[in-house]
């Protein structure tokens, strides 16, 4: 931020100035970006931090320009450690939250007959690296059932199950993304912790709108990305590693100079922090980017973000359910700012079409992107909208009322469409 103040009202408790984040925001002067699950917009900071490295490297050199920036980059670990409530040591940068998975996944010693337990929304790529552990090692996969009412996964059935396999590996996703669903994933960490369990937990649709607590979940491992509700630059991520698998001596499968030294013909050692987990190539850029944008969430707050993101979700959410013909989908007792629901008379990529000619960005969730969720709701297909703290109401309002519009419109123009 400018002055790292302009968007902040003073007093004891944060409150957020809209026009100086906004303001803050290029972004918002051409769009209404309803898709922070898919990207957040990029505050000024962010965008200035990454082109400046950019010019830099461009200016000396890209090895010279990295040892210039080394405080910045290394203040990627401190601002997402202290976001996490973490250690430095205990971060590593990813290409993405998926690159960071992959890792953890490699850095396990799987054998034929050890089970992953897991639960029914867990995130589509994590959901196929687990078949693909089982295609090539032999794993067993187990998913944990759902509650009845919809609300998430059973965390009694889950740890019944922990007990009964005593699995290699327990994961789970905070907020999936194909809905609002927010799975308690502290509770599940309760148990795996009385178990002495390793627990993966993906972050990816949590971090940057919610509180996320390393501690207070009680993970081993958690993966997350820095362009969606951090709103950093894409092809960003990172990986939390606790001591306690730092100490055990797990490290990915395939390391290199960066995460291991070699310091014998016949041997190399891991070093001893998270950064076994990376590669030497690094894109500085990005990381300076990431971490401005680490900082930028922490300066305006977690608390009145995760108040504020979540109520205008709420809001938006109960304006789509008295819309005739959309049926919202999202579970729950709170749920996140992923609003998903589906329209009658509306094909997938006509409807995101006919809001994205609207100036309204959102995103589209098919059946293959949540084999199990989806045939429970008996959907082909949704639309997810997910604003953030930085949209408004009237823009709130705006989308239901052009969702409304085209809802109404639907049967006039039905065969007009693929």
């Amino acid at each position: 931020m400018k002055n790292h103040d302009s968007a902040f009202a003073p007093g004891t408790e944060p409150l957020l100035d809209l026009g100086a984040l906004r303001a803050d925001t290029p972004g918002c002067g051409s769009v209404v970006h309803f898709n922070n699950a898919g990207c957040g917009l990029m505050a000024r900071p962010v965008l200035e931090a990454t082109l400046d490295h950019l010019r830099l490297e461009a200016a000396v050199g890209g090895y010279e320009a990295a040892a210039a920036r080394a405080e910045g980059v290394a203040d990627f670990y401190a601002a997402t450690a202290e976001l996490l409530g973490a250690r430095p040591r205990n971060i590593a940068f990813a290409a993405s939250a998926t690159h960071a998975y992959s890792k953890a996944l490699s850095a396990i010693d799987f054998r034929p007959g050890d089970t992953v337990l897991t639960t029914r929304n867990d995130f589509v790529s994590n959901q196929i690296a687990f078949l693909a552990l089982r295609k090539r090692h032999g794993v067993r996969v187990v998913h944990a059932p759902d509650l009845a009412d919809g609300s998430g996964v059973d965390v009694s059935a889950m740890a019944a199950l922990m007990r009964r396999h005593r699995p290699r590996l327990v994961a789970a996703t905070h907020v999936p993304t194909n809905s609002g669903l927010v799975q308690p994933v502290a509770e599940i960490g309760r148990h795996c912790r009385e178990l002495d369990l390793l627990y993966l937990v993906d972050a990816c649709q949590s971090v940057g709108q919610l509180p996320v607590d390393v501690e207070e979940i009680g993970c081993d491992l958690l993966t997350a990305t820095c362009r969606k509700f951090l709103r950093g630059p894409r092809g960003s991520g990172f990986l939390y590693v606790s001591d306690r698998v730092l100490d055990a001596g797990l490290e990915p499968l395939f390391i290199d100079m960066h995460g291991a030294r070699w310091v014998a013909p016949g041997y190399y050692r891991p070093v001893d922090s998270a950064a076994r987990f990376e590669e030497w190539e690094f894109p500085y850029a990005t990381v300076l980017g990431c971490a401005a944008a680490v900082r930028y969430a922490l300066r305006v707050g977690v608390a009145p973000v995760a108040r504020r993101t979540p109520a205008l979700a709420a809001r938006l959410r109960e304006r789509l359910a008295g819309t005739d013909g959309i049926r919202t989908l999202d579970g729950g007792p709170s749920p996140a700012a992923l609003v998903t629901f589906t329209i009658d008379g509306w094909q997938a990529a006509p409807f995101k079409v006919a809001l994205d000619a609207r100036g309204i960005n959102s995103a589209l969730s098919y059946r293959e992107f949540a084999q199990f969720d989806f045939s429970d709701k008996e959907v082909e297909w949704c639309l997810r909208l997910s604003p953030h703290y930085y949209n408004t109401e009237e823009e709130v309002d705006l989308v239901a009322d052009a969702v409304a519009e085209l809802a109404a419109s639907s049967g006039c123009t039905q065969s007009t469409r693929p």
